[in-house]
């Protein structure tokens, strides 16, 4: 079977996010997404923990289900903050835990380091390698995996406060090491260029003010049973069946730039500029692509043996939001969103699997299905967000779709 698992969820109790990011809620969203599987979210919160308990009452196989059936994960980010190499670090992990027995177990040393109460995704001052060693000893089955491998704040990889390999910041942990997450800014085929032993999954981090954002990204599993050993089976083999990504450019740190001053600048840009906003003339916030044209030691196009397809999608909703010219959770996008879903079925059925005629017959605006195919097709133009904003899809002449690009881009999922 074929899932659709987004595994890096929060709670209504981490910092910045909506009081109706429920796992009521998140469950729903799933449905309406295409979503199959989901990570619990903050696990170690108390609050989160109780309502973990009271929601999904059943745990088989290391998978959690709610009463009508839908499955979750346990699941938890961290945020590390500690001293490595002489620099200041900061890395977030994502943790998953085998059973309840030892998500109790996890929850018991982590508040051995510190406070739990305070925010879905705390903060210790633990070295990742640290961590990795501790965990890995409680049960050889809880998988870390370093989230949003590459944003400049807390990015394994990241520009400011990252490492140049998984070796310098794992150290003799390394091999425990099975995957980084993409993250909404990089994508497969960027971080196939690095000279490290790596597999690659994409999920949404879902830390929004809307519960309705997750499965921006995520990854796609082909299992015979759904259980927790053959998920991490999948992930630390790297015979995930693909992943769905955005546009890199949608997301928030793509670009170099200087959000104060209005400043965006492409890495040639800011080479010239000698990493200094032409502004204030302060440090710009340097991006995933000029951080990966640093970490790279493979030329542009390099594709691996073991490469896993990957669907570069921008979602529904801002693809709906830029036709019809009306913010993204406005009353009519939402009229827009909800007529397509009770037509086609759930979110990814239409944005990947669709034909041009089912969605016309559907009633699609016909800039709408030209913007669904073009983004299915890898075409849509975008500018590059930088320094904490996310990118834009910019209206230009090109915004049609080429011939036969509806059928030729037509990728099954299931």
């Amino acid at each position: 079977m074929k899932i659709i698992a987004d595994l890096q969820i929060h709670s209504k109790y981490a910092r910045a996010t909506s009081k109706d990011l429920s796992l009521a809620n998140l469950e729903k969203y799933a449905r309406i997404k295409g979503i199959g599987l989901l990570g619990t979210g903050d696990f170690q919160h108390p609050k989160h923990y109780n309502d973990i308990k009271e929601y999904l009452k059943k745990e088989r196989d290391g998978i959690l289900y709610s009463e009508t059936g839908f499955p979750f994960l346990w699941q938890t980010e961290v945020s590390l903050m500690f001293s490595q190499g002489g620099k200041r670090r900061a890395v977030h992990l994502l943790v998953y835990a085998p059973d309840g027995k030892t998500a109790d177990m996890i929850i018991e040393y982590l508040g051995s380091k510190g406070r739990l109460d305070y925010d879905g995704r705390p903060i210790f001052g633990i070295s990742c390698r640290d961590l990795v060693k501790d965990l890995t000893s409680i049960n050889e089955m809880i998988e870390i995996v370093p989230a949003h491998c590459m944003t400049p704040w807390f990015g394994v990889f990241g520009s400011d406060s990252g490492f140049d390999s998984l070796a310098d910041c794992f150290l003799d942990q390394t091999n425990k090491i099975h995957a980084v997450e993409s993250g909404m800014s990089a994508d497969p085929s960027m971080l196939w260029r690095f000279d490290e032993e790596m597999n690659i999954v994409s999920f949404s981090d879902a830390h929004s003010f809307w519960p309705w954002r997750i499965g921006r990204e995520a990854t796609i599993f082909e299992v015979k049973k759904l259980t927790y050993n053959n998920i991490i089976g999948e992930i630390r083999s790297g015979n995930i069946a693909g992943t769905i990504e955005t546009y890199p450019e949608y997301g928030k740190y793509h670009y170099d730039g200087h959000r104060a001053c209005k400043i965006s600048c492409s890495p040639e840009e800011t080479r010239r500029l000698k990493g200094l906003c032409p502004v204030c003339g302060k440090q710009l916030t340097i991006g995933v692509e000029y951080r990966v044209e640093q970490l790279a030691r493979r030329d542009p196009g390099y594709t691996p043996k073991n490469a896993k397809p990957f669907y570069k999608l921008l979602p529904l909703h801002e693809l709906i939001s830029f036709v019809i010219k009306s913010p993204l959770a406005s009353k009519r996008t939402w009229a827009v969103y909800n007529d397509l879903i009770g037509k086609l079925g759930n979110e990814f059925h239409i944005l990947i699997d669709s034909s041009e005629e089912d969605l016309k017959k559907a009633g699609a605006d016909p800039m709408l299905v030209q913007m669904i195919l073009l983004s299915r097709s890898g075409e849509l133009r975008i500018k590059p967000g930088s320094d904490g904003e996310y990118g834009i899809i910019e209206a230009s002449e090109s915004n049609h779709v080429p011939p036969n690009t509806a059928n030729a881009s037509q990728r099954h999922l299931f």
